[in-house]
């Protein structure tokens, strides 16, 4: 079978690569604007199925002609967020799955049409979102009546690369992760909706600690609305607490409270930083990041109080170059791309990992990846 992997960024390169190792994938074809650094780091590797295209993926027309001419049973959509629906309707035009890591909200507008079309939608299989649902699905699974939901991101510096004075370094693209430090969030606190502007995230009052084995303490700071999640993982009126979380080295959130209050997150000077900082924010070859997702839920199980915690965590792979922020991303997204050709997941329509993709499953092939996935039970009583 032939792919079609569309964006040739960090992630999608993992894609790629994790897509190579497959015995049933006979053909990849690699396609962006940019082939450029593309092209180097598969010269860096071994990759003969692979082969490069330049495309305007913008033009819906010009990526109908692509899929057609390559053949490609799916596409794995890699490319910015704003692109997911052009490409999915280009997949439901030529009549092959599409696969990308983005939140469904891009393509909801679709189902009925892939539903028609028999075609098989799948957004949302990444980190965060994608594996952290998955966690959060085990975690409500997992007892009788939920009370709380947490769940945190992590992708910094190991504690040896953690050498600037943000202790911080890119593995995605810097001006997402400034964004994201200017999104409201919304939490549940004991039963009570709570809004939290863009600006006022990084205040004392919405940040706490955690700790991480290998790493220490880390800051966590709310990291967008939780509360769209409470129906989809069909939670009741006995949830009393529910919140996402990103987490940083300690400091983090002071530096970006003082550049929020002065104004520093807001468009203009948002694009300064990005231009200024991203050069001098880049790992060097012979350092790793580190990425780790964690949910926790707690409630009742069986009439005892308990507290599960599921944890993913990987570090950068040096031998290939991946960072763990790629592989955790590219793997989870070529794993689904796999399970859908195989027939694993075949359901038309916009599909939610929550409920149309077999938790369990997905993570059991990360830990063959050497992606670690650990479970803790607490008896809170």
């Amino acid at each position: 079978m032939k792919v079609l992997v569309l964006g040739l960024g960090l992630q999608g390169r993992a894609v790629i690569h994790d897509l190579s190792q497959s015995d049933s994938i006979e053909a990849i074809i690699g396609a962006d604007m940019d082939t450029g650094a593309a092209e180097a780091f598969l010269q860096r590797g071994r990759y003969p199925k692979v082969r490069l295209q330049k495309i305007d993926a913008r033009k819906k027309d010009d990526l109908v002609a692509l899929m057609r001419s390559t053949g490609a049973a799916i596409a794995v959509c890699m490319l910015p967020t704003f692109l997911a629906h052009t490409v999915a309707e280009a997949c439901i035009a030529v009549g092959i799955p599409f696969v990308n890591t983005s939140y469904a909200h891009w393509v909801a507008d679709l189902d009925g049409q892939a539903r028609e079309n028999g075609i098989t939608i799948l957004p949302e299989m990444g980190m965060d979102p994608g594996i952290d649902l998955f966690l959060g699905a085990l975690a409500v699974r997992g007892l009788d009546t939920v009370h709380g939901l947490y769940s945190y991101g992590l992708g910094v510096p190991e504690p040896a690369a953690a050498d600037n004075a943000l202790k911080y370094k890119i593995t995605w693209t810097l001006e997402g992760v400034l964004n994201a430090y200017r999104r409201p969030a919304r939490i549940l606190k004991d039963g009570q909706t709570v809004e939290i502007p863009g600006t006022q995230i990084f205040r004392p009052e919405n940040i706490h600690t955690i700790a991480v084995d290998g790493l220490g303490e880390m800051e966590a700071y709310p990291n967008g609305d939780a509360l769209e999640f409470i129906q989809r993982f069909g939670l009741g009126a006995e949830l009393r607490d529910m919140a996402r979380f990103a987490a940083r080295w300690p400091g983090h959130c002071a530096f970006w409270r003082v550049m929020a209050d002065l104004g520093l997150l807001e468009d203009e000077p948002l694009q300064f930083l990005v231009c200024h900082l991203a050069p001098r924010l880049q790992y060097r070859d012979n350092e790793r990041d580190v990425a780790v997702l964690r949910v926790q839920s707690w409630g009742v199980k069986d009439g005892v109080k308990k507290r599960l915690t599921y944890e993913v965590i990987d570090y950068r792979d040096l031998e290939t170059g991946l960072f763990a922020m790629n592989r955790t991303v590219g793997f989870t997204a070529s794993i689904a791309t796999q399970m859908v050709l195989a027939g694993e997941i075949r359901r038309p329509g916009v599909l939610s990992p929550i409920v149309d993709v077999p938790a369990e499953r997905v993570l059991a092939q990360l830990e063959d990846r050497g992606i670690h996935v650990s479970r803790r039970v607490e008896d809170l009583s």
